[in-house]
């Protein structure tokens, strides 16, 4: 298995100011002059943290991290306020440009994937290449198979959990019925309903049960960004048009990519990532056979490095030995 790079710090950060009232909290590291990579991370309103980094070799790549809006270190904190795909795409162009770069190549997971797709479509001659994790497509039946009916027959005793904040009565709907409580004026129900919502994605993220990933899905400051900003995408159906993503695959079929998904992703069923794959011919589908949809997961972990390693060969003719 090949091991995440080592910790490192960041060289450089930044405090951009995008559209009121979001300030988005910008970080650097690696090689100021190297192959440039966004890290564009999950939920939305995951957030990024120092794992993030450790999918690239530092001597390669200038990695850059970044908070969407009202995520991690990101202010105002759990905003919804003027937060849509369409602002977050702009938000990647305004930080291209302030860190002066030509062409970057785009590294996201779960929802991660989904923003890549969508800003690689509005900016295809700004990406040089995508390796893509756990892929979302924001289809209705994507939100529809873990939110309401699907994942809750593989795992009914995490559902109960899930529903028994809901009233029988709303149970019909429960995306709208937790975006009730996320946004209400109640701020012990608010953090109760963030809890059981960011508790249930943690709960069914890993192929294996893990304690320390549904601890961190639950802390509280991170728990109330991601549960309030993905209940307000997927009410809204994530600000896209039906089949949206799928539908503009030709815009971006000649721009190498790399997709990894677990076989038993049961937050993101592989058939995501084929659907994405039949229509992206050019691109390369590794299917983790003992993973689910985190990236913390050996398997996918190691499938992450090694993509980041082919990627860099291939974008810059390195032989083999240079991994």
């Amino acid at each position: 298995m090949q091991l995440l790079y080592p910790e490192i710090k960041p060289f450089a950060r930044h405090d951009l100011a995008v559209e009121a009232p979001h300030v988005l909290y910008v970080d650097e590291s690696g090689q100021e002059d190297g192959l440039p990579v966004v890290f564009i991370h999950g939920g939305p309103g995951g957030g990024c943290d120092n794992l993030s980094r450790r999918f690239f070799d530092p001597s390669i790549y200038r990695i850059i991290t970044f908070d969407q809006r009202g995520a991690g270190r990101s202010t105002p904190h759990a905003s919804l306020e003027n937060n849509t795909t369409a602002a977050l795409i702009e938000d990647m162009e305004a930080l291209r440009i302030h860190l002066g770069i030509d062409k970057w190549v785009l590294f996201g997971g779960s929802w991660g994937s989904t923003l890549a797709l969508a800003y690689a479509q509005a900016h295809p001659d700004r990406v040089l290449g995508m390796i893509l994790r756990g892929i979302f497509l924001c289809r209705d039946e994507d939100i529809h198979w873990f939110y309401q009916e699907g994942a809750s027959r593989i795992f009914p005793d995490y559902w109960e959990n899930y529903q028994a904040l809901i009233p029988e009565a709303e149970r019909d709907d429960m995306v709208a019925a937790y975006y009730r409580r996320l946004t209400g004026d109640d701020e012990i129900c608010q953090m109760h309903a963030a809890r059981a919502w960011s508790g249930w994605e943690g709960c069914c993220a890993t192929l294996r049960p893990s304690a320390q990933l549904v601890d961190r899905f639950t802390e509280s400051r991170r728990a109330l960004a991601m549960a309030r900003i993905e209940c307000h995408y997927f009410i809204n159906q994530s600000f896209l048009e039906p089949d949206q993503l799928l539908r503009n695959m030709p815009k971006i079929a000649h721009i190498p990519g790399i997709i990894v998904h677990g076989r038993y992703d049961m937050v993101c069923p592989l058939d995501n990532a084929h659907a994405l794959h039949q229509r992206w011919p050019g691109s390369e589908l590794q299917i983790i056979r003992d993973a689910g949809h985190a990236a913390s997961e050996p398997g996918i972990a190691d499938a992450l490095v090694r993509a980041t390693q082919s990627m860099a060969r291939q974008l810059l003719k390195l032989a083999p030995e240079a991994e």
